[in-house]
């Protein structure tokens, strides 16, 4: 392949040009399996590339080395295109440690087709991406927080997300539930302008706290919400 801006021959297809320094490829779609992951590479509308990074899968103290080295090789052709979107599926555990390795935000999609969801993105309105620094989308006048640190680490999940203004804490309130271990946090189906609810239960007791998004409306409010899930399951935090 060769750069479309001053056709300098590419080594792989995709790859930022450094002559002229332009990018060949905006998005990066990852598809990450027990054994395989493969990337496509997308220009506009256009799949201009496809590669895959294999490994060999370990037990035990190795499992980890192992899942780190996969992730880096992964990140490594993330790199070479330097794109403006990172879109991944599969597995969850990798996909974590990649997102600790790249300077991108990588974002959750479907297993079933995630190149065609991503597609299918591009023809809705972009949603506004909100550029503020994680304290000053956290606010409201409850400053107390459910499960201690890992109650803030649900809000602060929620608040990174490049959709959400800001994430106001509710007051906390005893649940009728069963007291299961650990903070588990979900996200509640949208309201009709795109704003969401995330709760935190921590045993008996729940917190609800407001989340507004930037969506325009419950469709585009139902995408940001499901984003958010598979943020916080990434977080293992998921309910």
């Amino acid at each position: 392949m060769q750069c479309r801006q001053c056709a300098t021959s590419l080594e792989k297809p995709g790859d930022y040009c450094l002559v002229c320094e332009t990018a060949n490829c905006e998005t990066v779609v990852v598809e990450v399996g027990e054994r395989r992951a493969t990337l496509t590479f997308l220009s506009e509308d256009d799949v201009v590339g496809e590669t895959d990074v294999t490994t060999t899968p370990e037990d035990g103290e190795l499992s980890g080395t192992q899942r780190r080295n996969f992730a880096g090789r992964i990140a490594d052709e993330v790199r070479r295109k330097r794109p403006e979107a990172v879109f991944a599926a599969g597995e969850r555990d990798v996909v974590r440690e990649l997102r600790s390795q790249v300077r991108y935000d990588v974002y959750r999609v479907p297993e079933d087709d995630p190149v065609g969801e991503v597609l299918e993105r591009r023809d809705r309105r972009d949603l506004e991406v909100v550029e503020k620094p994680l304290s000053e989308k956290l606010g409201g006048a409850h400053s107390t927080v459910i499960g201690d640190r890992e109650g803030v680490r649900a809000l602060r999940t929620v608040a990174a997300h490049p959709h959400v203004k800001k994430v106001v804490p509710g007051p906390i309130e005893a649940g009728g539930g069963g007291a299961r271990g650990g903070v588990r946090a979900k996200v509640t189906r949208a309201d009709g302008n795109g704003n969401v609810r995330l709760l935190v239960r921590d045993g008996s007791s729940v917190q609800e706290n407001r989340v507004v998004t930037t969506a325009m409306d419950r469709e585009t409010g139902e995408r940001v919400r499901e984003d958010l899930n598979e943020a916080l399951a990434d977080a293992e935090l998921r309910a």
